[in-house]
């Protein structure tokens, strides 16, 4: 069991008045009616976001070895605590929240928080499971439970290209209150996916994935895919983008009908990691059941790509329309400069969404006013 005594900070954020030296909100652009501002501050490596039920934000992490917990109380629209639930963990990135219970993915193992809003300042935790490869390379994970009630939980492959075991490259589900876990494969032929939700009407699975590296520029496209049952396979490593064919492996495969392709093409190492849709009802109708995705940005292409929200837009039978750029200006086009890097999305009671930024170690409100 990992116990934990909480550290918890007092601060303030005060939006576009006081920000710290990387957080440059006039740089953003995002369409007529919306409003950025900062909802935290100073949450080192700030990346999966989970909303409990009585307003705590769980904030997860990659690059550190800390899980944290933030609340607006005075309810001014930016967070005054953070406690830190835990810490000495390996990439705790993936934090998913369910009965009152936080779970909290490292490598190899998940974690459960009971009672967690109820503990905030004595936090305890147990290790449900421990058996995930514990490879680092595409080791963090993202988790959220799916409709069905069980915990969906990615595990990426262990290398950029390769024909690796069957538990790699696969969305997997467990079932946390079972006696003996033992992850189902969901999904196959998936590289890595940072980010999942399901359609508001369908219940189905979409899921974004990011495309392998060293063929250049501008292929393959990484992908959002979208998996109305279990078993399909998405080409990993013999397909990208569902017509590349992969130079080393895709001989080894079967022809590209034989996989789903993607059900949107989201750019070559964009790297879109977190995707939710959004179901409140503050921002415009239109924007009801459209996806909004967080490109993290490219990290070798020559020239960068990606850094920014765009809106997937579906039509009446879930098909993709088209995207767009929902928020931009992270990156300067014409410099080359980055400031922040969006990695996960998640939408308050209110209809606002939260943004988190591991790069800035912030975590941002967009807002709409009528």
């Amino acid at each position: 069991m990992l116990l934990i005594t909480a550290l918890l900070i007092s601060f303030a954020c005060n939006g576009q008045n006081q920000k710290n030296n990387y957080i440059q909100l006039e740089t953003i652009k995002l369409p007529a009616g919306f409003e950025i501002s900062v909802w935290a501050e100073d949450v080192p490596n700030a990346r999966s976001l989970a909303l409990g039920d009585n307003g705590t934000v769980f904030v997860g992490n990659r690059q550190g070895n800390k899980v944290y917990a933030l609340q607006d109380n005075n309810k001014d629209g930016k967070a005054d605590k953070m406690y830190t639930l835990a810490e000495g963990l390996r990439m705790p990135n993936g934090v998913a929240f369910k009965d009152g219970h936080l779970y909290v993915a490292e490598v190899s193992k998940i974690h459960r928080f009971k009672d967690i809003e109820k503990n905030l300042a004595t936090p305890k935790s147990e290790i449900i499971f421990d058996q995930f490869p514990d490879k680092a390379h595409h080791g963090w994970k993202f988790i959220a439970f799916g409709p069905d009630g069980l915990l969906y939980v990615p595990i990426g492959t262990p290398c950029n290209i390769c024909e690796p075991e069957e538990i790699y490259a696969t969305i997997t589900r467990i079932d946390v209150n079972a006696s003996v876990i033992k992850p189902e494969i969901f999904a196959q032929g998936v590289r890595n996916t940072v980010g999942f939700d399901w359609h508001p009407v369908t219940k189905e699975l979409w899921f974004t994935d990011n495309g392998r590296d060293m063929m250049g520029d501008d292929i393959p496209d990484c992908e959002l895919n979208h998996a109305p049952k279990k078993g399909m396979h998405f080409g990993y490593p013999y397909w990208h983008a569902g017509d590349v064919k992969d130079p080393e492996f895709g001989n080894k495969g079967k022809g590209k009908d034989a996989y789903t392709a993607p059900a949107a093409k989201l750019g070559a190492h964009t790297a879109p990691l977190g995707m939710r849709f959004y179901t409140g009802s503050q921002f415009p109708s239109q924007y009801k059941n459209s996806i909004i995705v967080a490109k993290h940005g490219s990290w070798n292409r020559s020239k960068k790509s990606g850094y920014q929200l765009t809106r997937v837009i579906l039509d009446n039978s879930g098909k993709v329309q088209k995207e767009e750029v929902f928020a931009e200006g992270w990156l300067d086009h014409a410099s080359q400069d980055v400031w922040g890097r969006p990695v996960d999305v998640l939408q308050l009671p209110d209809g606002s969404i939260l943004v988190s930024d591991d790069m800035a170690n912030c975590i941002y409100r967009i807002s709409y006013k009528k």
